[in-house]
């Protein structure tokens, strides 16, 4: 019998994309997304491809939908849902921030609790947090949003070792810069501060872009799909693959830095203003 697989955020995006592959694939697909108007467009463009996914309505940060959602039996939690707040720590406001970590934080969490428990208790099961490069690195302009990844790891490490006798396996996913609209968007949060919070604000960001020419996306829904599918046995798996190596040299170096003695503005600042939106770097 096909395993069943429950995706959170799977209205657009990676989410998506790997419901459909894993549907063509012949698993069982609980497709959840966050309002209930995205659900018959899915619907519909699965049964154009004659595919068989169930649709059902999940805001993550919603107790009663979080309750409702874990009444379904699956094998496999993947956990994809999230947002994303840009903004420099210094300007950020509060309640961007507070509703940076219900979404990617608490919302996530308190589902994974109640699957974990079901897992944990039948000595099976699967859950795959997509996290983030952010997740392990920080650039300027998105520190709640890595922040909240930063996060994510965390508590993903500690169920790693938690449930590790419960024969119950986690896995992360780390998209880094890819062209999905997520990371540009990132950077127009600003628009929906009050004027109060704009006019106040240390930078412009009317002149700030995402500082990172980026990838195309396909390739981080097969990583998905290679995680969910166990062709991929690894922890941890950045998609693509080729920024693993300056991810990690990224990590290591904060070992060595030297605490600042000097006013210049950052490499990836500066990134941020010369770069257009939406750039792609062709791979």
């Amino acid at each position: 019998m096909s395993k069943k697989i429950l995706i959170t955020g799977a209205g657009t995006g990676f989410g998506k994309a790997t419901a459909f592959k894993l549907a063509k694939l012949g698993y069982q697909v609980i497709a959840t997304v966050e309002a209930v108007a995205q659900i018959y467009a899915l619907e519909q463009e699965a049964q154009q491809q004659g595919l068989s996914i169930q649709v059902e309505k999940l805001d993550i940060t919603d107790d009663l939908d979080r309750e409702f959602i874990a009444n379904f039996d699956i094998d496999i939690l993947l956990n994809n849902a999230g947002i994303s707040e840009g903004g420099a720590v210094v300007d950020i406001p509060e309640y961007r921030l507070r509703e940076q970590f219900e979404v990617n934080v608490f919302g996530t969490i308190l589902l994974t609790q109640k699957f974990a428990k079901k897992f944990a208790k039948r000595q099976s099961g699967k859950i795959i947090f997509i996290s983030s490069v952010a997740g392990l690195t920080t650039d300027p302009f998105t520190g709640a949003y890595s922040a909240s990844k930063h996060a994510i790891e965390a508590f993903a490490e500690a169920l790693n070792k938690e449930l590790h006798e419960y024969n119950v396996k986690i896995a992360t996913v780390n998209p880094g810069p890819i062209l999905t609209g997520f990371n540009d968007r990132m950077f127009e949060t600003w628009k929906h501060w009050y004027p109060e919070d704009q006019a106040d604000a240390l930078f412009d960001y009317s002149q700030l872009s995402f500082p990172h020419q980026q990838y195309e996306p396909d390739q981080v829904s097969d990583i998905i799909v290679d995680v969910v599918t166990e062709q991929q046995k690894t922890y941890r798996n950045l998609a693509p693959k080729e920024i693993e190596a300056d991810t990690k040299k990224q990590m290591h170096e904060k070992w060595d830095r030297l605490i600042h003695s000097d006013a210049q503005r950052d490499p990836l600042v500066e990134d941020a203003y010369e770069l257009e939106p939406e750039t792609p770097n062709g791979k």
